[in-house]
């Protein structure tokens, strides 16, 4: 190794005792039981269920509550205690209410104090205390651990922790004691977090599914189709960004671009005022728990109208200047005879209805007007220069990426673009030929290039991600062609239907799998494909276990949009030293349901692979960096000290 690395690594191990130690404690880890894993996808904004099951560790939680008081708490009893470490701040209230007197509530304390203690002892039975400490609340991590180690202690110190508990109490910081053990029961249960993709997009609150995720002590991201399409229009991409303003003005959410980005629309909304009337087609989706007067619906329809045209205009230059794109038939503004009100898709025409097409010059359909191109610039500048929106969207390109390899599985949004035969669709960028693996690193390559250079708005990186939201080889678009046009004008569902990539019916075979899984490198044998994008339509029989358990579906509809179809509220996996669980969830009401009654969101849990023998941390990710570091240390001691 490089002598002036390894000096400067002597800095901090300037003894030789110091580096045995620390080689010592990396092989000690290496033999520990690996973490759980916990892997969540499709979140579409729904932050109030997202958090539900973050809290409850997809049950993990409950399970080890089970394992310790099954027999000594009633199932009512247990419930509540789950419901205490999930809302502890609320929960604490809604019990103390129950009391009348100052000593009952100080004996509930006394006994919850002691049960949370031991349910954290077992939590974190598989970590090192150095670990544990980390996890636990700064302001009580020396009194926590007198606490801990009460276990392990004869009845010498009784009394000593007796009054520890006493004075915590005395002293009114029983509630901020109990809520610091809640949390860290949270953290303890899931050792790392995976986001398969789609926190954007449709739910109302995506922008509070950022802020847990970037305060979250272990996670990473795999971006969606809707995850790119936010990052594009921060990247520069105009089409991109009236993309999310068209979504979220079709779900009534434009308040998270104008209140919660601080993105101005009323530049948008003038011209909008100008040019559109109501329009049903645009009408904004209703919301089970929001109410808009008529003014407030005509002025999203109309909002919906402006920036859908837009888009429309914006997409075609693209398809014009790449050809490799092979989009041409997305031309559809060109395609319409402005005199009969009629169009001509595949050599059949249709009558449109619900037109709306005042800004369109049928001579040359893809030109913005004046006010059109000075407004979508507008957009792009406020987008460019929120704080908040910059904050989300370099977290997820720094913890993000369009798959990750972790502890042998392939985690991955969307799909590996397949022909009808299985073999890996290929796609010419630049004069070079892409397919699978190579394929996906290049549009990864194009859209950090892209997200690197915002100043640029319409080169090959920026239009490629776009690709990415709607391209017929897009790994997370997934389909032929995305039909949005046809939705709002044509009213024959023929020309609705997305043709899915074959990907979508082939995964089902297990030697495909096996196939992709060696296409990234990894042990067929041992290895899952993981997977997002498609909602798993349980009310129908689909099962989301598929290839005799080589590809694993997740999205099981957390998006309230989906849960209509899908029957259930979303899918999670849990992966621990043990093997792997599917979990389905129920739909979530509210937090104050399972506040005040105690219920939870979990259905079903269904073993997926059951580890022959325990898996140890030396077999995962983690485990690989210990190792190298462990080599260095060893290179180091060579170095320095043996000489």
């Amino acid at each position: 190794m490089n002598p002036k690395y390894l000096d400067l690594l002597a800095q901090k191990y300037d003894s030789e005792e110091k580096v045995v130690t620390e080689i010592i404690n990396l092989e000690a880890i290496l033999n520990l039981p690996k973490g759980t894993e916990h892997f969540v996808s499709d979140l579409h904004g729904e932050y109030q269920a997202f958090q539900h099951v973050l809290r409850n560790g997809s049950g993990n939680v409950k399970e080890k509550i089970k394992d310790l008081f099954q027999d000594v708490l009633t199932e009512k009893e247990m419930n509540e205690f789950a419901t205490l470490i999930y809302y502890p701040e609320e929960k604490l209230q809604l019990v103390k209410n129950t009391f009348i007197s100052d000593q009952e509530v100080n004996q509930w304390y006394i006994v919850i104090i002691y049960r949370m203690i031991k349910l954290i002892s077992y939590a974190s039975s598989k970590y090192t205390r150095s670990k544990l400490r980390k996890a636990l609340p700064n302001q009580f991590v020396y009194i926590i651990e007198e606490l801990l180690y009460k276990a392990d202690d004869s009845n010498n110190k009784e009394q000593y922790y007796t009054k520890i508990v006493q004075q915590i109490i005395s002293l009114g910081q029983a509630e901020k004691l109990i809520t610091g053990l809640a949390y860290t029961t949270q953290r303890l249960v899931v050792d790392h977090l995976h986001v398969v993709g789609d926190i954007y997009d449709r739910g109302p609150e995506p922008d509070k599914i950022m802020e847990t995720l970037i305060n979250y002590h272990s996670v990473d991201i795999q971006w969606g189709n809707h995850d790119v399409l936010w990052l594009g229009a921060f990247a520069g991409s105009k089409v991109c960004l009236a993309n999310i303003i068209r979504i979220c003005a079709r779900y009534d959410n434009l308040d998270i671009i104008e209140d919660v980005y601080g993105i101005n629309l009323r530049p948008l909304l003038n011209l909008a005022e100008k040019y559109y009337n109501d329009n049903p087609a645009f009408r904004p989706k209703a919301h089970s728990d929001k109410k808009l007067t008529d003014h407030e619906r005509l002025q999203i329809t109309k909002i919906h109208q402006a920036i859908s045209m837009i888009q429309f205009k914006l997409e075609m230059p693209i398809i014009k200047r790449r050809p490799n794109f092979n989009m041409a038939e997305r031309l559809l503004l060109e395609k319409i005879d402005y005199d009969k009100n009629e169009i001509t898709i595949n050599g059949k025409t249709y009558q449109l209805e619900n037109s709306c097409f005042a800004t369109v010059n049928p001579e040359q359909p893809d030109q913005l007007l004046e006010e059109e191109a000075q407004v979508i610039e507008r957009l792009l500048f406020s987008v460019q220069h929120s704080e908040k929106l910059a904050r989300h969207m370099n977290f997820l390109m720094k913890k993000g990426s369009l798959y990750l390899r972790y502890n042998g599985n392939l985690l991955i949004h969307g799909c590996i673009p397949l022909d009808e035969e299985g073999n890996m669709e290929k796609m010419v960028i630049e004069n070079t030929t892409y397919a699978g693996r190579e394929l996906l690193d290049k549009f990864e390559h194009y859209l950090r290039h892209a997200f690197a250079h915002p100043e640029k708005t319409d080169d090959l990186a920026t239009d490629m991600v776009w690709y990415l939201w709607t391209g017929e080889y897009s790994s997370l678009f997934g389909k032929r062609a995305m039909t949005t046009f046809e939705r709002y004008f044509i009213k024959e569902k023929e020309t609705h239907k997305e043709k899915k990539n074959p990907y979508y019916h082939l995964r089902e075979n297990e030697d495909l799998c096996r196939r992709i899984l060696e296409e990234f490198d990894l042990n067929p044998e041992q290895g899952h494909i993981i997977n997002g994008h498609t909602p798993v339509k349980e009310i129908e029989g689909e099962n989301p276990i598929k290839a005799n358990g080589k590809m694993l579906v997740i999205d099981g509809g957390f998006s309230k949009a989906y849960q209509s179809t899908t029957g259930i509220a979303g899918y999670t996996l849990l992966y621990n030293s043990y093997g792997m669980q599917l979990v389905a969830h129920k739909q979530f009401n509210s937090k104050q349901d399972v506040l005040c009654n105690g219920t939870d969101v979990l259905s079903v849990k269904r073993l997926v692979d059951k580890e022959l023998e325990r898996k140890k941390v030396i077999e995962t990710n983690v485990g690989e960096e210990l190792l190298q570091e462990i080599s260095i240390l060893n290179s180091l001691r060579e170095y320095r000290y043996m000489k």
